[in-house]
């Protein structure tokens, strides 16, 4: 019940802020012929399929990685969400071309993130674009990822450094909430497959991580580090949040994204309940932003929470938001407003953040940025990158919340 009255107040309050004359609704063509300018920009600079997109650099340029970059899946996967979105074969192409060069990750056992890399781009290939050669490769894939799963720990191991950023924890078995995100992939595999190996170590993994990332309030640690020989949580930290004990706003939403799809692969109703308590402890956040894109920590700059905190406002003076955080958010509760009975609530939360990413102040037509769908994201403060610019996984998560979106509207299936 206290659960269900908060969400019907940020909904009051979610129905009084669409009013606002602030937010106006945008135009899908207008959308479109921007979100088009921008790739076409891209491919047109960046000819060679090796060098993926990532970010820019200072001065504006186009900033690429290669195939073994934890983000090289999602330009890939921008293109297939272009296909779909309008159906055009140039896009297609373009997708099939540089998602290919990826062929060699699915033999790849040394990172976790082989989901993000191989699933935003040949399995949205495979669901696009009827690619059905794709098919094996997202299953070689789960199987090297696999290799990666420890039942003494019962989770898939994230990282091989020793040592945490700061040089002062040794990371024996650490877990970062990112790997929720990497689920979709596995649980994927096995219906492809008919093997439910994959899908068994990854709803083991989602029950180890709701038990040891989460706390009583359904905010998540970013990294818990294990015991190898016991299984046993030896610390819980953060490698890219203000704290170890803040709410890093990005891991928020790949919390909330994962048992999302969770549910959607298992409908075990633990999973739908997990996700709507994280929705809630979002959504209804006292440091979210009136237009729900948070900053980059829900905890930084405000000292109502921890005052000892040194927040470095001589460095950030305007605390940096995280549209990549929003984006996910909002393709999430989209999702996951197809299985909640507080649909309505979601929705509007949804919609709120929709329409935020689509104004001006995210999509900017005239700055620097001449290759990416949005400005204001964050890779890491504590690591000194990547800090208010736009990010190729911001635009992935922004095209698939037009996609879900749209899907929404026509009453067709997302999935």
């Amino acid at each position: 019940m206290k659960r269900f009255l908060s969400y019907v107040c940020v909904l009051t309050i979610l129905v009084s802020c669409s009013k606002s004359k602030n937010i106006k609704k945008s135009d899908n063509s207008q959308t479109i012929n921007f979100i088009t300018k921008r790739l076409e920009n891209t491919l047109k600079s960046n000819p060679d399929s090796t060098k993926i997109p990532r970010t820019i650099n200072e001065e504006g340029d186009l900033v690429t990685v290669g195939a073994y970059d934890w983000t090289s899946g999602f330009f890939p996967g921008n293109l297939w969400y272009m296909y779909e979105l309008t159906k055009d074969e140039k896009w297609k192409n373009e997708a099939v071309k540089r998602t290919e060069v990826l062929d060699t990750i699915q033999y790849w056992t040394g990172n976790h993130d082989v989901g993000f890399i191989m699933y935003c781009s040949y399995g949205n290939g495979l669901k696009f674009g009827n690619q059905k050669q794709y098919k094996d490769i997202i299953i070689q894939t789960a199987e090297s990822l696999s290799k990666r799963y420890n039942d003494t720990t019962k989770t898939i191991k994230s990282w091989n450094r020793q040592k945490s950023w700061d040089g002062k924890t040794i990371w024996h078995y650490p877990v970062i909430i990112d790997n929720m995100m990497n689920l979709e992939l596995l649980f994927e595999a096995s219906e492809l497959s008919g093997n439910s190996k994959y899908k068994d170590i990854a709803v083991q993994h989602a029950k180890t991580t709701m038990k040891n990332h989460y706390r009583e309030d359904y905010s998540c640690y970013h990294v818990v580090n294990y015991d190898t020989i016991t299984g046993a949580v030896l610390d819980r930290k953060t490698a890219q949040g203000f704290a170890d004990e803040s709410s890093w706003s990005r891991g928020q939403a790949w919390g909330l994204y994962g048992y999302t799809l969770c549910y959607r692969y298992t409908k075990d109703k633990e999973f739908l309940d997990f996700a709507e308590n994280i929705a809630n402890y979002i959504i209804n956040h006292p440091n979210l932003p009136e237009d729900m894109v948070p900053y980059w920590d829900y905890y930084a700059g405000n000292s109502n929470y921890h005052p000892e905190w040194n927040y470095n406002k001589a460095n950030f003076p305007t605390i940096p938001r995280d549209a990549s955080a929003a984006a996910i958010t909002a393709s999430a509760l989209y999702e996951l407003s197809e299985y909640s009975e507080n649909k309505e609530v979601l929705l509007k939360a949804a919609d709120k953040i929709r329409e935020s990413l689509l104004s001006p102040a995210y999509m900017v037509e005239n700055s620097k940025n001449k290759y990416f769908i949005l400005n204001h994201s964050v890779g890491s403060i504590p690591h000194g990158v990547e800090i208010d610019v736009p990010l190729v996984y911001a635009d992935y998560y922004f095209l698939e919340m037009l996609y879900r979106k749209s899907k929404l509207d026509k009453n067709e299936v997302m999935q």
